[in-house]
């Protein structure tokens, strides 16, 4: 079965504090830089830094997928301990710009804090198209509104199965 694969991730010690901001739906889409020095995987250009001013604009989020196809996300997200916390939440969202096929999450998972920093990994599949990009976007949560604990560390993959029938 051929895969088309996109890997991408940030570092904070490598690309510097990734500022949080919410967007209106209360969820911060995760930035990737565009350098191989991420050990970031893309020759599918998946992540082209022509589809944006660059890192760290909102179009650094994005994964635009190659072909039409079965996909499986998978994500790894790495919190900094902050004791005002309550939960975080991750999804995978298509068009999360909409600029495209309009705002659609998926997949979201939302998790009470535990004790120090807060490690997660995420997975979810669905069909992907190459019209349509995809981000991952998280939250951390105090109460019901989101407050801006640092990420450490984040990835984002996107595997592609190819030969699938897309109706």
């Amino acid at each position: 079965m051929p895969l088309a694969i996109c890997s991408l991730k940030y570092d904070a010690a490598r690309s510097g504090t990734q500022k949080i901001t919410y967007d209106k739906d209360g969820y911060h889409l995760v930035r990737f830089p565009y350098a191989a020095a991420e050990e970031s995987y893309d020759p599918w250009k998946m992540h082209d830094p022509a589809g944006g001013p660059g890192y760290p604009d909102p179009h650094s989020g994005l994964i635009r997928p190659s072909h039409d196809g079965w996909a499986t996300l998978s994500a790894l997200v790495f919190w900094k301990a902050d004791d005002r916390a309550t939960e975080y939440r991750a999804r995978f969202v298509r068009d999360p710009l909409g600029e495209s096929t309009g705002y659609d999450s998926t997949g979201t998972t939302d998790i009470s804090a535990t004790g120090g920093g807060q490690y997660r990994t995420y997975t979810w599949q669905m069909f992907v198209h190459p019209g349509t990009p995809v981000g991952l976007k998280i939250s951390a949560r105090a109460s019901d509104t989101g407050i801006a604990v640092p990420l450490t560390l984040a990835e984002f993959k996107m595997a592609i199965q190819t030969d699938v029938i897309v109706p």
